[in-house]
C-alpha cells in the first residue's frame, strides 16, 4: 500500500538533478562573468562606449588693420536615416499603436520641415517614405520665417560634387545621435543609413530643425570651411585650403603650425537608443582653436594694386604681370599681386590648362631683369670709389680690351659716345653698365649681386618645395658663379641678361638703395595673436646684410631720380612735387629657334619683352618701393613693342599718386635739374 511519499531514492535523485542543475549554472556564470568576460564585453564596449572627435577651428588671416582677409565657417548638413524613418502602420498590436501615434506625432511636423528645407511637401513625402535620394544635395537657403511657396522659389542650384561632405551616420533612432559613430560604410544589409538632403545650412536652420526632433532626420555638429570673403584679393599671398582642410599654398601652408589648432575630443557611454550618456564621458579633451595670423598686407593698397593689373590686363593682355609694394624701413611688404588670378574659394574650377593661375609669379617665376639689374654694377663702382657719378666712359665703342682679351660690347638703342656714370644711369647705356662691371672685375661684381640678393630665395613665404604651378616653391633665380662664365658673360650680365630673378629679388635688390644700403629680408606676418587677442610672436625689421655705405645709397638715389626726368628713360614715372627715383628694364625674351641643320637654339625675340619699372619716393626720405614688372604686353603696345617706359611707369605713377593720399605722404623737393646739373652736383 502506497504511503504518499516519495522514496528516499527518488528523492534523492530530485536533489541531486537539482543542484547538478544550479551547478551547470553556477559554472555557466562564472565563465561567463569571470573568465570569459573581457573577451564577451568587447562587442558590447565597442557598441557603447564610442569617441568623438571635436573639431579645431582654423585661425582667421587679417590684415594690418585687422581686416578678415580668411576664416572659416561652420557648414551643417541635414540628412536622414531611412530605416529610422516612422512609416505609417495599421496594425492592431499595441506596439503597432505607439508607432502610429509617433508617425502622426511626426507627420504634423513636415510641413514645417519642408519649409525650411524649401520643399513641397509632396517633395518630402517621397523622400522620407521610399528612401529616395536627391539628385543632388544642395545648399539649402535660411528660410526660417518664410512661406512654403517662398521657400521653393529660393531653393538654391546643386553644389558641385567635389564640394560634398561625406557623413557616416550611425543606425540611429534620435535626432541627437553623431554620424561619426557609425560603421565604415554607412549602410546595411537592408540599405544605405544616411542620406543627405541639404548641406551648407544657416546654423538658425540648423537649430530649428534639430529642435523639430522629427525621428530619424538630424543635423550632425558642424564641420568647418575656409572661406576667403574677398575673393581674389591676396589670393597668392594667403594661398588655399582644400575642401579636406589640407593647406596647399601660400600664407596657410606656411603658417600652418599656427592656423590649425589641435582637434579635441571625448570618450562617453550610449545607451540602448545610441543616444550619449553625458554623465559617463571618462574623457573630455576641448578643442585649442588656431592662432589668428595678422600680415602686413594692407587689404586697401591690395585693391588699389590688383585694381591696376585689372587695367594693364584689360589694355595690354599681357601673358602675366606682378606689382609689389613694400616700406623700405622695414622691409614689410603692403601688396603683393599677379596677373592672372584665382578665387581661393574656387580654386578647384580652375580649368587644368589654366593651372598656372595658381602659381605666385612673383615667387615662383624667373625672367630676365634688363637694365633694372643696372644699378648693381653702378653701386659696386661707386662703393668701390672706382668712380664717380662724374666720370666718363666712352659708349661709342663697339669692344673693348678685358684682362688681355678683346671682348665684344652689347649694342645700344641708341647711339651714344661719351657718357659721365649718371648719364650711364640716366640713358640706361649698356655699353656703360658693362664697363662700369669690368672696373670692379668678375668677382667682384658678382659678390654685389650676391650682397644685393640675388641668386638666394628671400624666404618670404618659407621657400615651401611643392609642385610647380602651385605657389608653393620659390625660385632662388639663376646667378651663376664667375668660374662658369663664358667671355661675353661680364659685358652682358650688367645689362641684366645671362642672369634670371624673380620679381621679389628685383624688388628686393631696389630696396636695398631706398633702405639706405641694409639688404632687408622681405616680410609679410606682422604678429600671431592667440583666441584671447594675446600676441604669441611678433616679427620685427630683419637686416640680412650691409650691400653698400649709407653714402652710397644717398649718390645712387640721386642718380637714379634723374631716370624720372625729361633727360631718362621715364618721365612717365614723374609726380610733380614728389622725388621719384626708379630705373626702366625692357628685356627681350628668349625664344626658340630653328636652325636649317633641323637643331633648335635659343634667341632674343624683337617681338616678346618683359617690360618692368622699379622705383621708391620721395628718394631723400624713402616711404614706399614699387615694382611693376609686365610680361609679353607687345601685340597691344604703341609700336609693337612693350617698353618698360610705356607700358610699367604709368602703372608704377597711377599707384604711387593714390598712396600718396590713403598714406598721407607729404610732398618733398622734385628733381627740377637735368642730367648735367645732376652731375655737377654729384661731383
Amino acid at each position: 500500500m502506497s504511503t504518499g511519499f516519495a522514496s528516499n531514492c527518488r528523492t534523492g535523485l530530485l536533489a541531486f538533478g537539482v543542484l547538478g542543475g544550479f551547478t551547470v549554472v553556477g559554472a555557466r556564470l562564472y565563465c561567463l562573468h569571470v573568465l570569459d568576460r573581457r573577451e564577451l564585453l568587447k562587442p558590447v564596449e565597442a557598441d557603447r562606449h564610442h569617441q568623438i572627435v571635436e573639431h579645431a577651428v582654423r585661425g582667421n588671416v587679417l590684415d594690418v588693420r585687422s581686416a578678415i582677409l580668411a576664416t572659416s565657417r561652420a557648414v551643417y548638413t541635414v540628412g536622414y536615416d531611412p530605416a529610422s524613418i516612422l512609416k505609417p502602420n495599421h496594425g492592431t498590436h499595441p506596439e503597432d499603436r505607439v508607432a502610429q501615434r509617433l508617425f502622426l506625432r511626426d507627420r504634423r511636423k513636415w510641413p514645417e520641415l519642408a519649409r525650411l528645407l524649401g520643399l513641397s511637401l509632396a517633395e518630402l513625402r517621397e523622400i522620407l517614405l521610399t528612401a529616395k535620394p536627391r539628385a543632388t544635395a544642395a545648399a539649402a537657403p535660411d528660410l526660417l520665417g518664410a512661406t512654403p511657396s517662398a521657400a521653393l522659389a529660393k531653393k538654391s542650384p546643386p553644389a558641385p560634387a567635389d564640394l560634398r561632405i561625406t557623413f557616416v551616420p550611425p543606425p540611429a533612432t534620435s535626432p541627437g545621435a553623431h554620424p561619426e559613430d557609425a560603421h565604415a560604410a554607412g549602410h546595411t544589409a537592408s540599405g544605405p543609413r544616411w542620406i543627405k538632403l541639404f548641406e551648407d545650412i544657416p546654423p538658425a536652420t540648423a537649430a530649428a530643425i534639430n529642435e523639430l526632433n522629427v525621428h530619424g532626420v538630424y543635423v550632425p555638429p558642424p564641420t568647418y570651411r575656409r572661406v576667403y570673403p574677398h575673393k581674389q584679393l591676396g589670393a597668392h599671398v594667403l594661398g588655399y585650403v582644400n575642401h579636406e582642410e589640407e593647406p596647399v599654398t601660400g600664407l596657410e601652408r606656411f603658417a600652418d603650425f599656427y592656423l590649425r589648432g589641435q582637434d579635441g575630443w571625448r570618450v562617453g557611454e550610449k545607451d540602448g537608443h545610441r543616444i550619449e550618456l553625458a554623465q559617463f564621458r571618462s574623457r573630455d579633451v576641448a578643442p585649442a582653436h588656431g592662432f589668428s595670423v595678422r600680415l602686413s598686407l594692407d587689404a586697401n593698397v591690395q585693391d588699389i594694386v590688383e585694381r591696376e593689373l585689372a587695367d594693364l590686363a584689360a589694355r595690354y593682355q599681357p601673358e602675366k604681370a606682378t606689382i609689389i609694394v613694400s616700406d623700405p624701413r622695414d622691409g614689410f611688404i603692403l601688396a603683393l599681386a599677379n596677373y592672372p588670378a584665382f578665387d581661393p574659394n574656387e580654386y578647384n574650377k580652375v580649368p587644368t590648362e589654366e593651372m598656372r593661375r595658381l602659381n605666385n609669379v612673383a615667387l615662383g617665376e624667373v625672367y630676365e631683369p634688363g637694365s633694372v639689374f643696372k644699378i648693381v654694377a653702378a653701386a659696386g663702382a661707386l662703393q668701390e670709389r672706382l668712380v664717380t657719378p662724374g666720370s666718363s666712359f666712352d659708349c661709342g665703342i663697339d669692344r673693348i680690351d678685358y684682362l688681355g682679351k678683346v671682348r665684344g660690347l652689347p649694342r645700344e638703342d641708341h647711339h651714344f659716345g661719351r657718357l659721365t656714370v649718371a648719364e650711364i644711369i640716366a640713358h640706361s647705356s649698356n655699353r656703360g653698365a658693362a664697363q662700369l662691371a669690368m672696373q670692379l672685375g668678375d668677382r667682384r661684381f658678382y659678390d654685389y649681386a650676391r650682397a644685393f640678393g640675388f641668386g638666394e630665395v628671400t624666404g618670404l613665404l618659407g621657400s615651401l618645395e611643392a609642385p610647380r604651378y602651385r605657389g608653393g616653391k620659390e625660385e632662388p633665380g639663376n646667378l651663376r658663379d664667375p668660374k662658369m662664365w663664358d667671355g661675353l658673360t661680364i659685358t652682358r650680365m650688367p645689362m641684366g641678361h645671362s642672369v634670371d630673378v624673380t620679381a621679389l629679388q628685383m624688388h628686393q635688390a631696389m630696396s636695398v638703395i631706398a633702405s639706405g644700403g641694409v639688404r632687408l629680408r622681405p616680410q609679410i606676418i606682422r604678429d600671431i595673436r592667440d583666441t584671447a587677442g594675446n600676441i604669441v610672436r611678433r616679427y620685427d625689421r630683419a637686416e640680412l646684410n650691409r650691400a653698400i655705405s649709407p653714402a652710397t645709397a644717398a649718390t645712387m638715389a640721386r642718380l637714379l631720380m634723374a631716370v624720372a626726368s625729361k633727360e631718362g628713360t621715364a618721365p612717365e614715372a614723374a609726380i610733380p612735387g614728389y622725388e621719384v627715383a626708379g630705373k626702366t628694364g625692357t628685356t627681350q625674351k628668349l625664344e626658340d629657334l630653328l636652325l636649317p641643320d633641323g637643331r633648335k637654339t635659343k634667341t632674343y625675340s624683337s617681338r616678346h619683352h618683359v617690360a618692368s619699372f622699379v622705383g621708391f619716393f620721395p628718394a631723400s626720405r624713402p616711404q614706399l618701393v614699387i615694382s611693376v614688372i609686365v610680361d609679353d604686353a607687345d601685340a597691344h603696345a604703341p609700336n609693337g613693342v612693350a617698353y618698360g617706359s610705356k607700358v610699367a611707369a604709368p602703372s608704377f605713377k597711377r599707384i604711387a599718386e593714390q598712396l600718396i593720399t590713403y598714406r598721407d605722404i607729404k610732398s618733398g623737393p622734385a628733381p627740377t635739374a637735368g642730367v648735367l646739373a645732376l652731375q655737377g652736383n654729384l661731383r
